[in-house]
């Protein structure tokens, strides 16, 4: 085995100077390349990530599908992996990969789903029970692409493309305080709402009155939050407002339109 396979590694980035360090170094030795896209940090971001030996580039935002395959257009090589600047490769998946481009087993799919589970704070391994999902994340772009969505980042196979899972997974370490993840939802639910009214796509009002309480309940008993105690009740609580404000927003918006204050 070679010590760096023919892979890209690919990350977007801003204000990240306390968590780029994570996802670069569960790669940066057995990758070809690692490159951030930043897109303007004020903070430490640049200098870590290139003390590290990523290559930066500057891009401005936007939005996250453009931003990342703007990071596609920058990497070398075909096949590529992407990590966000919360997340990190396991030992297990990295070790996966590499095994896969020893005997070249990786050729077996053109893209290859990987499951990212959540990781918090004070964990220092995800839960058994962590919420997750696969996600496209090791892929040949020659055959597939990330979507052109400002909010949706999702890489899009063409028609024929041929998919597999790893099983190795990939650290998630989206909130890094309570108060971090209050304004990263309250954000992104104006993004949502934008992009649903350029899409000309309405919520029905009556979801006013359902978010909140099935929000609650789909993260409490479906994600399994209740297995985290008390702190699973916050990440419910947390989850639900978070769904009742994009409705909230989107009927907002539609105040405004009505009576021209846009």
């Amino acid at each position: 085995m070679t010590d760096r396979l023919p892979l890209s590694a690919f990350i977007i980035a801003k204000d990240e100077a306390d968590r780029i360090a994570r996802p670069i170094e569960s790669v940066i030795g057995w990758v070809d390349e690692v490159i951030v896209i930043d897109s303007g940090s004020t903070d430490e971001t640049v200098a870590v990530a290139e003390g590290l030996g990523a290559r930066v580039i500057r891009n401005d935002w936007p939005g996250y599908g453009p931003q990342k395959r703007f990071g596609e257009d920058q990497c070398r090589n075909d096949w590529l992996l992407n990590l966000d600047a919360d997340e990190e490769v396991t030992p297990e998946l990295a070790e996966e990969i590499r095994s896969k481009f020893a005997d070249a087993s990786y050729q077996a799919a053109d893209g290859w789903r990987i499951m990212i589970r959540d990781m918090y704070a004070h964990e220092t391994a995800p839960a058994p029970w962590a919420y997750g999902y696969h996600q496209i994340r090791l892929y040949d772009r020659r055959k597939g692409r990330f979507s052109t969505s400002i909010v949706h980042d999702t890489v899009r196979p063409e028609e024929g493309a041929k998919i597999a899972n790893l099983t190795g997974i990939m650290a998630h370490r989206s909130i890094r305080s309570l108060d971090f993840q209050v304004g990263k939802y309250n954000r992104y639910s104006g993004m949502q709402v934008e992009d649903m009214r350029t899409r000309g796509r309405k919520l029905p009002k009556s979801r006013l009155l359902t978010e909140f309480p099935v929000g609650f309940l789909k993260a409490y008993f479906v994600r399994r939050y209740r297995k985290y105690g008390w702190w699973g009740f916050i990440l419910s609580i947390n989850y639900a407002h978070a769904r009742f404000l994009r409705v909230a927003k989107a009927y907002e918006a539609e105040l405004l339109e009505k009576t021209g204050k846009e």
